[in-house]
């Protein structure tokens, strides 16, 4: 998950720079030097996007995992010199992503895409992420068994001992909670940890979660100590930077963090970066912070999509410290094509882009190509938009969720839905559409989950209330939680209290008071004033699994649902081609919505 957070890393960054004494900058004779290559965030983001400059009009290819092999291993040859000098390349989760270039994996099989890639790269280890488990826990081990060189799969605070496929894996020693790498004859241990969050903003199922991140990690710390390894590596995915800059003062034995989650870019002043990127820098490379007994410990990430390689060249002495870093060596690589404006630009790797690049390209043309219906409006689906307030694109989004529940409901013996609600943080093409073609490609653009279609039957209306809270309880900081509806009306209040449930436990801790007014469509009144109507009827909701499943907080409580067997993307695309009969009209969608939701002050 992608969280922008730079101001509050900056200052957060500050406030522990404070506390950690400086680490020295020259090398001592001695040493090992260690190149370590890092990236995080990839999500399945293979093909390279064009980004045209604005001086000279020249339009220039960035990013891609074919252009990002070739950086990794001109990086590589640079830093291998054995015995004296080693790399390393980790990864620190979000390896893939769902959507149309994800899609041509599932159709393929195994191994995906996003595997060979990953394969071909020959990374060392790998955090796990939170997308790793959109599709489910058996996706993920699909995934990993693809591969013929496999990484270790890290992560210190996660059991999979109730996940058949992944405990196979575990038991074969393709995930582990940390691994020893032996890198020119020095022995590396790299640590993993997930985010404690995973259970609400993804599907691991039956996965378990340790919420204790310092407790897990430091134990997995502590065995690799006793075993004499004394260089310690630890990759996360706790979702921003922000998270390990709070959690290394409360451990001991690291000797650098990768932080991953939050795509942050971190970059020095005079570090070549893509264009356009230059505002978007959160601070410097690396970031430090003093850990529990005072030592400085380099914390790296960098943006993800393949836009960099991470490089941070470090030295150790013969006891297992950081002894000095490299600043001219190290930051963020950019992955760019070569052109008269980017001389330091690569060509692409020719092996990935046969096995990968290629295919995958194919596939995606193939939806693009497929034209299902027009749309004589501009749809809005801005990120900034879908999280905060009612938009037409997502008015589109939660009729054809209704309407494709309907269509399925008796078949699959479910009543009927009355109403539906989409999470903004579900839409994902962060763009407006303007009128014209709406193509199959398109409708992966705004709903690239594995969310399926399900009726929630008989939701009480004081429950219905409860789950609106949640949607509009953090409004402010722009969270996906937020709904896009069909089928009723709702007014709220900025003001009110907003809702809290627990984390752990699920529970509501601090009642909402936002949610003022509900109507149903036929005109049925569920809240007046604040106040759950005395004898408003229940309500069959029609939604995504993710958020039955308790995703985002929506406080569903495990009540039983029918999952419909049809993705919320193939309900788009059916519900333009029947219902609309490929045409969505200004009348039925107009620019600002149809007034379903009304916000107070």
């Amino acid at each position: 998950m992608r969280v922008y957070r730079l101001i509050c890393v900056g200052l957060l960054a500050a406030v522990v720079l404070g506390t950690a004494s400086p680490l020295p900058a020259a090398r001592a004779a001695d040493t090992f030097e260690l190149t370590l290559l890092h990236n995080n965030d990839g999500e399945s983001a293979l093909l390279s996007s064009p980004v045209e400059i604005e001086e000279g009009g020249e339009t220039v290819e960035v990013g891609g995992v074919a252009r990002f092999a070739r950086v990794v291993r001109k990086l590589r040859r640079e830093g291998s010199s054995c015995p004296a000098k080693g790399v390393l390349l980790i990864s620190s989760g979000d390896n893939f992503l769902a959507g149309p270039q994800f899609n041509a994996s599932l159709e393929k099989g195994i191994p995906f895409y996003d595997t060979l890639a990953l394969d071909l790269l020959r990374y060392d280890a790998s955090a796990i992420g939170n997308h790793e488990f959109d599709f489910g826990p058996d996706t993920l081990a699909d995934f990993i068994r693809g591969f013929k060189n496999p990484p270790a799969f890290v992560t210190a605070n996660l059991d999979f001992s109730a996940e058949p496929k992944l405990n196979a894996l575990v038991k074969r020693g393709r995930i582990s909670k940390s691994s020893v790498v032996n890198v020119c004859g020095q022995r590396f241990g790299i640590v993993g940890a997930t985010t404690p969050l995973l259970g609400s903003i993804s599907s691991p199922r039956d996965v378990k979660i340790d919420p204790d991140v310092v407790g897990t990690v430091q134990a997995e710390i502590d065995v690799l100590l006793a075993q004499g390894i004394n260089k310690i590596i630890f990759t996360s995915h706790l979702q921003s930077v922000e998270e390990d800059l709070a959690l290394i003062p409360q451990l001991q034995g690291i000797d650098i963090a990768i932080a991953g989650g939050g795509d942050e870019l971190l970059a020095n002043p005079d570090t070549p970066l893509l264009p356009g990127d230059a505002e978007l820098v959160a601070g410097s490379y690396p970031l430090t912070a003093a850990d529990k007994d005072g030592k400085s410990v380099p914390i790296i990430t960098t943006t993800g999509s393949y836009r960099y390689v991470g490089k941070l060249v470090a030295s150790f002495d013969a006891a297992g410290n950081v002894v000095s870093l490299d600043a001219n060596r190290s930051g963020p690589v950019r992955v760019i094509a070569k052109s008269r404006s980017f001389p330091d630009g690569v060509v692409p790797d020719p092996l990935v882009q046969e096995l990968v690049t290629r295919p995958v390209q194919a596939a995606v043309d193939d939806l693009a190509a497929n034209v299902i219906g027009q749309s004589e409006v501009a749809l809005d689906g801005l990120r900034t938009n879908v999280r905060t307030i009612e938009t037409n694109q997502g008015n589109l989004v939660g009729d054809a969720l209704l309407w494709q529940a309907n269509q399925l409901a008796a078949g699959f013996g479910a009543p009927t839905a009355d109403v539906a609600l989409q999470n903004g943080g579900g839409m994902r093409d962060d763009e407006v559409v303007p009128p014209g073609n709406i193509t199959e490609l398109k409708t992966f653009d705004i709903l690239p989950f594995s969310n399926f279609v399900c009726i929630v039957p008989q939701i009480s209306a004081a429950q219905f209330k409860e789950i609106l809270e949640n949607a509009v309880s953090r409004v402010e900081l722009t969270d996906g939680r937020f709904a896009q509806i069909a089928g009723f009306r709702y007014t709220w209040d900025a003001t009110g209290t907003a809702q809290v449930i627990d984390e752990t436990t699920g529970q509501i801790t601090t009642p909402g008071t936002r949610v003022k007014e509900v109507v149903l469509a036929n005109g049925t009144v569920l809240v007046q004033n604040g106040q759950v109507v005395a004898g408003a009827p229940a309500v069959n909701i029609a939604t995504i699994d993710f958020l039955a499943r308790n995703g985002d907080q929506y406080p569903f409580n495990g009540v039983p649902f029918t999952n419909l067997a049809v993705s919320y993307q193939q309900a788009l695309l059916n519900y333009i081609t029947g219902n609309l009969s490929g045409v969505v009209t200004s009348s039925q969608y107009p620019e600002g919505g149809s007034g379903r939701i009304t916000r107070l002050n």
